[in-house]
């Protein structure tokens, strides 16, 4: 009996829950947003998150709050977003923060930095660590609020017209990097390009670059990349964690009903699951595919690697010597990332090795 009776009163309970949420969405003013991504439509698991993304905050506000999405270059050009929003020409951004370095170096952390944070890491470090906090500390003296909203996961290494056999081969390389990740390998000789995802590809073919990386097999065989360098290099160390983040002008922000912050705090949250479980679905067989059209798959030799490692860590050290939002995230992040590798080298590290290894055996 009283087993039915509580039964009797939870279900009243979610009931009266389940109505008063409609209730509240009815008693605010209908919203009508608009976000301009850095990513064209075609590219499925990206731009699809954010229309993904637009459509939930719908469901949740009884469609109350509504997001209009537009593919970079609709509105702004796909570089530009985060300017667009902080000036209020749009209301928000889908984008990386990493492309925006050089208006502070420290953005970069918001997206994953070169040697860093893997996937879960990241969300580890921004929900539970402090990561989240420190970043809306930054972009709010800029007028905005950032939040995770997807997630590629560590990415392939790029594509290249020649091998790359030794720390020689990258000197004078013109390559299509963002972020700290170009900024690092100048010191290695690269000559680092930031260009927009549409125009990669006609970059390459014509010869202004040499390589280019973009994220991983699903999205680069969408760009065609392999049909014009056929070295497919990994892994790509200079964003073990890629964050994609939704970016919103702090007074449109400010201005939201509580509902509606929360509805749209929720579908990010969401995203941030969902699009790395498709990129980790969808990356295989697009990695099957892009071999069995005959790209070479290489992996970068350990001499490059360190060299790599090196410059990133003595970049790091600069960046913090002279910047100080820089060096505040730095040093939250560093402590975090020795802690977090410490388990992860325990317990992950040594079962997926091993399932790794007998995996490519036969039984």
């Amino acid at each position: 009996m009283e087993r039915r009776a509580f039964l009797k009163r939870a279900g009243v309970g979610m009931a009266a829950t389940a109505l008063a949420a409609p209730a509240v969405a009815q008693g605010a003013a209908p919203v009508r947003w608009r976000l301009a991504a850095s990513w064209p439509k075609s590219l499925d698991a990206m731009f699809g998150a954010v229309d993904a993304m637009a459509q939930r905050v719908a469901q949740l506000t009884d469609k109350k709050f509504e997001i209009q999405t537009f593919a970079g270059g609709e509105i702004v050009p796909a570089l530009q977003v985060l300017d667009a929003t902080q000036n209020g020409t749009i209301d928000c951004c889908h984008t990386l923060t990493a492309f925006y370095v050089g208006k502070n170096p420290a953005y970069a952390f918001d997206s994953g930095v070169a040697f860093g944070l893997n996937n879960r890491q990241q969300n580890a470090w921004m929900y539970y660590g402090g990561g989240l906090e420190l970043m809306r500390d930054l972009f709010q003296r800029s007028g905005l609020r950032p939040m995770p909203c997807g997630n590629v996961g560590v990415q392939m290494g790029g594509f290249y017209r020649k091998e790359i056999n030794s720390v020689e081969d990258l000197k004078g390389l013109k390559f299509r990097i963002g972020g700290l990740g170009g900024t690092i390998l100048s010191k290695l000789g690269v000559v680092p390009q930031q260009i927009a995802t549409a125009e990669i590809y006609p970059s390459l073919e014509r010869g202004a670059i040499d390589a280019a990386e973009w994220i991983g097999p699903y999205d680069d065989e969408k760009l065609g990349l392999h049909k014009v360098a056929k070295y497919y290099y990994f892994p790509g160390w200079w964003e073990g964690s890629a964050q994609v983040t939704l970016i919103v002008n702090l007074k449109q922000w400010e201005a939201l009903p509580e509902l509606y912050k929360a509805a749209l705090e929720t579908a990010c949250n969401e995203q941030t699951l969902l699009m790395m479980a498709k990129y980790d679905a969808k990356n295989p067989e697009a990695l099957r595919r892009l071999v069995a059209a005959g790209v070479q798959l290489r992996q970068f030799p350990r001499p490059v690697l360190d060299a790599c490692y090196k410059a990133t860590f003595e970049t790091y050290d600069e960046l913090a010597a002279k910047n100080a939002d820089f060096k505040l995230i730095y040093e939250s992040w560093q402590k975090f990332l020795g802690d977090s590798n410490l388990w992860f080298r325990i317990a992950e590290n040594t079962l997926d090795n091993y399932r790794y290894t007998m995996s490519a055996q036969p039984r």
